[in-house]
């Protein structure tokens, strides 16, 4: 029987969860109360599922989101999510067929590109996705990082408060809104998203309370929220609890040293954990011994699919002033044309053009230029970027580098 693949309904639902979950290797139905905490959170209009038979077998879905391109503009992408294919429908084309009605549905609708975070890496360059961030986990050891453990508080001034979760709800979103103002690479955190982040709903992956501690300046301005929660072992009397950093925002050095200073001060902590950190954070700089911070994970984060490209580079900002065309190449079409952008410090414009190129490049390679976290002239090397004139690649490389590497800190 042919698949059918549509855009899915409330009567959907159950199935839609399941097929899901099987697509993530979790084997157990899903409770009624996941599929509705699940179905409040999602646009059905934006929602596909493929059917065999009335039974789900894959799903996809795809959520508005704001991306911050460097120099600060708010870019409106499409963020997709939620896609599996279960293993009995595997190499079918079903991905594709989902893929280009929603990639359709967002050029149609003016979104400058679309994003995801990818769970295996050989899926999405076929798509023209490019990865286009870098995320980083560490793990310090504090017996050897040189701390001295007589925590007296910020060093810097300021206090440190433990909170509640409303008290995050309260603070949080505005101060993430200062992150994403000033760091490229960030995406935005919906209300539900900080409810889940609080217990405020229950979550579908399970719940384990966390501490939250908020960082104020001198001046009383809440600049960081540290959330953390705590794998308890003791070995022969000895504590060897580990702390797990869910989520550090700090708007300011003081408040970044702050909050790692007090996590890697908290008697019975012998280790600390992180999730995903920008790949040039302050955190091994501000120890003593910077050994004492173990990379744990290096990789790929946010993957960048262009869908208007005098649209994304005329949002940004460049590190000089100068001109570039770039052919890119887009068997899809969205992304294809030849383009000549002028760019500088203030801002930049970009159009079509009949000029030459300068450099010819695909959909995917753009993506991982755009934010200013790969290098042109290292793609070149690669063979990923042609460089049709001398010396073109180290003039884009001039143009898009960044001095802070994009950092997304969320997985959506």
């Amino acid at each position: 029987m042919a698949l059918d693949i549509r855009t899915i309904d409330d009567t959907d639902l159950t199935s839609w969860v399941t097929a899901m979950r099987t697509g993530f290797l979790v084997p157990a139905e899903p409770t009624k109360e996941e599929v509705e905490v699940r179905g409040a959170g999602m646009e059905l209009a934006r929602t596909q599922g493929a059917f065999d038979a009335g039974r789900c077998v894959a799903t996809f879905r795809s959520h508005p989101q704001r991306l911050t391109a460097p120099g600060g503009a708010q870019l409106a992408v499409n963020a997709i999510t939620n896609v599996t294919v279960s293993p009995t429908h595997r190499r079918r084309g079903v991905l594709s067929r989902m893929m280009a009605r929603d990639l359709a549905a967002a050029k149609e609708r003016g979104d400058a590109a679309a994003t995801l975070v990818a769970a295996e890496y050989p899926i999405y360059g076929r798509f023209g996705f490019g990865p286009a961030t870098t995320a980083t986990r560490w793990e310090v050891h504090i017996a050897r990082s040189g701390f001295d453990g007589r925590y007296a508080g910020p060093a810097c001034g300021g206090r440190v408060d433990f909170a509640d979760g409303a008290t995050v709800r309260e603070h949080g979103p505005g101060l993430h809104e200062r992150l994403r103002a000033a760091r490229h690479g960030v995406v935005d955190r919906t209300e539900r998203w900080w409810r889940f982040a609080t217990g405020d709903l229950p979550s579908p992956m399970g719940w384990k309370e966390p501490f939250h501690v908020l960082y104020r300046s001198p001046e009383g301005r809440v600049d960081g929220l540290l959330t953390y929660d705590v794998e308890e072992q003791w070995t022969a009397m000895q504590p060897e609890n580990k702390a797990n950093v869910r989520d550090l925002v700090a708007v300011s050095p003081a408040a970044e040293r702050a909050l790692w200073h007090f996590l890697l001060s908290v008697d019975w902590i012998t280790a600390v954990a992180t999730r995903d950190r920008a790949p040039d954070d302050l955190l091994p700089l501000l120890l003593p011994d910077p050994r004492a911070a173990r990379l744990t994970s290096q990789a790929d984060h946010l993957w960048l699919r262009p869908l208007d490209v005098p649209a994304l580079l005329a949002a940004r900002t460049y590190a000089a002033e100068g001109s570039l065309v770039l052919e890119v190449t887009d068997p899809d079409g969205y992304a294809a044309g030849r383009y000549l952008l002028d760019a500088g410090p203030e801002g930049a414009a970009c159009t079509t053009t009949s000029r030459d190129a300068d450099l010819t490049l695909g959909a995917g390679a753009l993506a991982s230029l755009y934010l200013g976290d790969e290098s042109a002239v290292r793609l070149a090397a690669a063979g990923l970027v042609t460089e049709e004139r001398p010396g073109a690649a180290a003039r884009a490389d001039l143009l898009l580098r960044t001095p802070l590497r994009p950092w997304c800190p969320d997985v959506f």
